[in-house]
């Protein structure tokens, strides 16, 4: 069995309670907070069979590698995942589903991760996708941020972007990336089909290869004074309308 990982903040460690309240090992927990977010989230714990562990904030703090724990912690078991994103698609495929994947080419932020993972749950994306080399993984900080996300949506890292994509397109997935110079907006283009919706960081986007692999280009349309979105703001934007496409068809 893999090593017990720490999780931290009241979503993500509320949502491991309620998804999979045996995989939870203990809980450590702030004592001095007596606010009724502590109470409910400590009554939600002693519900759920877990062990509890009164801590102060220093030891939450070392524990967690931050000082953003707002006072609750747990270690866990890592809980098995879907091994491949070639496991994945099958898997997909065999149940009928269309695919909506989300590729992020270059995000090396942590919180940028963790907001993308969070809106990808939301939006009900399959997948997260990045390359191995320049990108974020899953940590502490990123668990905390998703509030409970990285642990609900699948993230594949790869050692080739380029040669996944090509390959995502072999399976008839279409490759739609965001350019801030493409000649169609995001709202023109059919995002109902069997899609990987590909957004580079801020600043520098895509990398060319990534760019040139993309079966279109579309942007966000901008109508205020600032150019570009944040790389999560950017992905609800794509994710909510792929979203609103499918459900509205």
């Amino acid at each position: 069995m893999s090593s017990p990982k720490v999780i931290f903040g009241f979503h993500a460690v509320g949502v491991r309670l309620k998804t999979a309240p045996a995989s939870v090992i203990e809980v450590l927990f702030d004592a001095s907070r007596r606010d009724a977010r502590m109470r409910q989230f400590v009554a939600r714990a002693q519900e759920a069979g877990v062990r509890l562990i009164e801590a102060d904030g220093l030891r939450l703090s070392k524990l967690s590698g931050s000082h953003g724990h707002q006072g609750v912690a747990a270690r866990v078991q890592p809980i098995a995942q879907t091994r491949s994103l070639d496991e994945l698609l099958e898997g997909l495929e065999a149940a009928g589903t269309v695919p909506l994947l989300l590729v992020l080419d270059g995000v090396t932020d942590p919180h940028n991760l963790g907001a993308c993972l969070r809106v990808a749950d939301g939006a009900g994306a399959h997948a997260v996708v990045a390359p191995k080399d320049h990108a974020a993984g899953i940590n502490a900080t990123v668990a905390k941020v998703a509030s409970g996300a990285a642990e609900t949506v699948p993230y594949f890292m790869v050692t080739n972007l380029a040669r996944t994509l090509n390959e995502l397109k072999e399976r008839n997935i279409w490759c739609v990336g965001t350019s801030d110079d493409a000649p169609g907006t995001l709202y023109q283009s059919d995002l109902k089909r069997p899609l990987a919706l590909v957004l580079g960081a801020e600043g520098e986007g895509m990398r060319q290869l990534t760019r040139k692999t993309c079966d279109e280009l579309v942007r966000i349309p901008m109508a205020g004074a600032v150019e570009s979105l944040n790389v999560s703001v950017a992905s609800g934007v794509c994710l909510y309308e792929a979203m609103r496409q499918r459900t509205c068809a």
